[in-house]
């Protein structure tokens, strides 16, 4: 028998005959199935984002316009203090995923308030920061060196914003639902998106004070 006469599955044709695109009774993944893989996805063009602005900082971080150096400007003392801040929260966050598994609400969610105020802290800094450099006059616009700096620490403390958004977010979420499969989805994409985070901060603080120091 041709291909052109062979019989139609009947998982694809109607109730008149007429052939179908797709079977009548198409399998379904199971509910979030793919929310992982999906998250993974967009942390992987977020790399991309962030190693076009490492790229930006490598090319143009030199230049100073006979304007204020990283010497003049980092206080290493408190990015440290910064550093350790984002750390801390990485560490009480992976406290609340244990609490999560061992299904207990109230750990998680008082695990999740301290990283929630770690991750204030970092932010706090982070703006007095920016505050007390361009009260100097190291703004932006003053030198390719201060504009990528800006725009690569600027960006990674948005990500930390929205990530205490989400972090509140889902605090509320678990309080009123519990732990239910949806929340712990949530918990786990946050988590990842909160460790990334971390992870791009640990190159932001070689590539851009470390190293600036030793320019």
């Amino acid at each position: 028998m041709s291909a052109a006469h062979a019989p139609i599955n009947p998982d694809y044709v109607d109730a008149q005959g007429k052939p179908l695109w797709h079977p009548v009774h198409e399998p379904h993944l199971p509910e979030g199935h793919s929310t992982s893989l999906g998250f993974w996805m967009y942390l992987m063009s977020d790399c991309l984002i962030f190693a076009m602005l490492f790229a930006v900082y490598a090319v143009i971080g030199g230049n100073y316009a006979a304007g204020p150096a990283p010497k003049d400007l980092f206080d290493l003392n408190l990015i440290a203090v910064n550093t350790a801040m984002l750390l801390f929260s990485s560490i009480t966050y992976g406290f609340a995923m244990l609490a999560m598994m061992k299904g207990k609400i109230g750990q998680t969610l008082t695990w999740l308030g301290v990283t929630g105020l770690f991750g204030l802290a970092f932010l706090g800094i982070e703006l007095y920061e920016f505050a007390h450099l361009i009260h100097l006059g190291a703004t932006p616009q003053r030198s390719g060196f201060l504009s990528a700096f800006f725009f690569l620490v600027g960006t990674h403390g948005l990500h930390v914003t929205f990530g205490i958004i989400w972090l509140v977010t889902l605090m509320v979420q678990v309080k009123m639902k519990g732990l239910i499969p949806a929340n712990r989805r949530r918990l786990i994409c946050l988590s990842m998106f909160w460790h990334f985070l971390d992870v791009i901060w640990i190159g932001v603080f070689t590539f851009v004070y470390l190293m600036g120091m030793l320019r």
